[in-house]
């Protein structure tokens, strides 16, 4: 008997089966390799895969997510679900992943079109800059020497600490934002800063007294500033397509004769997980005068 016959009613041989999920024998093979599709008996004596005719739906969904380019461990999280409604959740949250990264690519790759072929003066006009007046403000912070790969995750950390913190110390007031002391890029550590406006100045110099060298926290009063900023997607946050956003405000900021008063900053005012690629996350502001 080759590979390639019917067993019995029960199991199908590799062709048989490859034949009836529309797929090639060399696919099932790889799905095995992968662990993604076992077969339901493999002969001890002849090596030949066996599978059932119920395997065709797995056979063929396998083949689907793969046309998605989904990770193999992503593919395995959709196909063994308990049930159809948390395997399309899934695939919706791996779809949403896909759709961030491609806004982003998009956004990237039309922040390098202006850069190489001298448009940057075109690209910084998409932007619209305004100013705004901000009060003083109490702030606890934390500093950190960190590279671009690492911003995001420890952005999300610290600011997670410190609005946590924000809670024995008359609450959070105003948005959180982060401070660039200096340049911050794939070579350059900054150091960056995490603050969050508070609204009881003692509760958090007492806060910041028992607790503050953990993080290395602080507290300090920002003086009332005027700003320069524009406001950008959650897409077009990430490193490096963010640098159009800073440098469209800078030329700005110079056009208008006006002068900087101190580092730039990023000021998150949404929900940063519940909003979409095209969501209005963060404003890049420079403070002016």
């Amino acid at each position: 008997m080759t590979e390639d016959e019917a067993v019995d009613d029960e199991l199908l041989t590799i062709g048989a089966f490859a034949a009836r999920a529309r797929l090639s024998a060399k696919a099932l093979r790889l799905y095995d390799r992968l662990g993604l599709l076992a077969p339901a008996r493999v002969d001890e004596t002849s090596g030949y895969r066996y599978y059932r005719a119920d395997q065709a739906e797995r056979a063929r969904t396998v083949a689907l997510l793969r046309r998605l380019d989904m990770p193999l461990a992503r593919i395995a999280e959709v196909v063994e679900a308990p049930d159809g409604a948390t395997a399309a959740a899934r695939l919706g949250a791996y779809w949403a992943d896909v759709e961030a990264r491609m806004a982003g690519q998009r956004t990237l790759a039309e922040y390098l079109r202006g850069r190489l072929s001298g448009r940057s003066s075109e690209m910084y006009g998409k932007f619209e800059i305004e100013t705004v007046d901000v009060p003083e403000q109490v702030v606890i912070s934390e500093a950190r020497h960190v590279l671009a790969g690492e911003l995001p995750a420890w952005i999300g950390a610290s600011l997670g600490r410190l609005e946590s913190a924000a809670r024995e110390c008359g609450g959070v007031t105003a948005p959180p934002f982060v401070v660039y002391h200096a340049e911050v890029s794939m070579e350059s550590d900054g150091p960056a800063e995490s603050c969050v406006p508070v609204g009881d100045e003692t509760a958090a110099r007492a806060w910041a007294e028992r607790h503050g060298r953990t993080w290395e926290t602080k507290v300090r009063v920002e003086p009332a500033q005027r700003f320069a900023f524009t406001r950008i997607t959650k897409a077009q946050v990430a490193h490096p397509q963010i640098l159009a956003a800073f440098e469209a405000v800078e030329e700005w900021i110079a056009h208008e004769g006006l002068r900087q008063t101190g580092p730039c900053r990023e000021i998150y005012f949404a929900d940063w997980d519940a909003a979409g690629a095209q969501d209005p996350v963060c404003d890049v502001a420079f403070p002016v005068r």
